[in-house]
């Protein structure tokens, strides 16, 4: 195989080969755009020389989450700081946890970062603002991997199919009830995300086409707070006897165990999402029917996996296929 010379670097990065010179001995007087041209084009032909000290941290990708205080998130979390451990020193990956319940803010942030970034992997809420700026940076050309949930849908995607999960909730729930009668609640965090929106859609098709004469009688936004949880379950079960399935289509619903154990005579066949110690908890104690757990961190690494292939980082293709969410069981646990 023949050696990568300067030229190689330099043609590669659309650039002369005395700025990859400078750029490869540490001279500075390069813009840092230019930098990290030649520093992919490196990479990229494996040109065996070592980077200076200036350029170790170079790529920056930034990793933008939301409630870092519930299990999901914190999960992930975690799987990016471990997955970050093993790259190249030259790549960084920053997690910045945003607020959700400020749109307008959350598109700002996307759109003027604290800190320059090589590329951007988000959660990102369903607002026109946010959208919008997703798709400016995109358009800039920068990558930009939408993680969890899509509401800007020509852009990359990570995550479960979440349509497939209401269906998979609504499947569960009405072949195991078949032979009760009775209505259907849901429980969602609101209508902030994409991803729980189309878990609805998912259960109530499913439920419209075969859901053997069950009733989807209401969805409650409960914002993924505890308070909340408790009262909108509280009320819906006091005014509705006939309820006979709960769907909670957020995450970290911590509540509900409580409340439905307070109705325990009336045997809930309640199915959720994510395992976290408190779902744990309740499949073992036969309050919880089913979870339906989205692997955050595969999620995490395969995000990380596009990204570095945006980047012309690595050679091998990250799965378009969405992730496979899992089934957990009272027996599996």
């Amino acid at each position: 195989m023949a050696k990568v010379t300067l030229k190689d670097v330099a043609r590669e990065a659309g650039v002369g080969t005395a700025t990859v010179e400078r750029v490869l001995n540490g001279r500075g007087g390069v813009r840092l755009e230019t930098v990290e041209k030649v520093l992919h084009a490196a990479r990229k032909l494996d040109y065996r020389h070592r980077l200076p000290e200036a350029h170790r941290a170079l790529i920056r990708i930034e990793v933008i989450l939301v409630r870092p205080e519930t299990s999901f998130y914190s999960r992930m979390n975690q799987a990016f700081e471990r997955i970050a451990a093993l790259l190249d020193k030259s790549i960084v990956v920053h997690r910045t946890f945003v607020r959700e319940n400020d749109p307008v803010d959350f598109a700002r942030y996307i759109a003027n970062p604290a800190a320059r970034r090589s590329a951007l992997i988000v959660v990102a809420p369903d607002h026109p603002d946010v959208v919008e700026s997703l798709r400016t940076v995109a358009r800039q050309g920068m990558p930009v991997v939408q993680i969890m949930t899509r509401p800007a849908p020509e852009l990359p995607y990570v995550g479960i199919d979440n349509y497939a999960a209401g269906r998979t909730a609504a499947f569960y729930m009405s072949r195991m009830l078949a032979g009760r009668k009775g209505s259907f609640v849901a429980l969602c965090h609101s209508g902030a995300y994409e991803n729980h929106k189309e878990r609805i859609r998912g259960f109530s098709a499913y439920l419209a086409e075969n859901g053997d004469g069950h009733l989807f009688s209401q969805v409650m936004f409960d914002y993924d707070d505890d308070i909340n949880s408790m009262e909108l379950l509280s009320e819906a079960l006091d005014g509705d006897p006939g309820i006979i399935g709960l769907y909670t289509a957020g995450g970290d619903n911590r509540s509900v165990a409580a409340v439905l154990n307070e109705h325990a005579a009336r045997n809930i066949f309640w199915v959720g999402h994510e395992l976290s110690e408190q779902s744990r908890r309740a499949l073992r104690e036969g309050v919880m029917s089913i979870v339906l757990d989205q692997a955050p961190e595969i999620q995490a690494r395969r995000s990380v996996d596009l990204t570095l292939r945006s980047l012309n980082l690595i050679d091998v293709d990250a799965s378009s296929e969405p992730v496979r969410f899992l089934t957990v069981t009272p027996e599996s646990v």
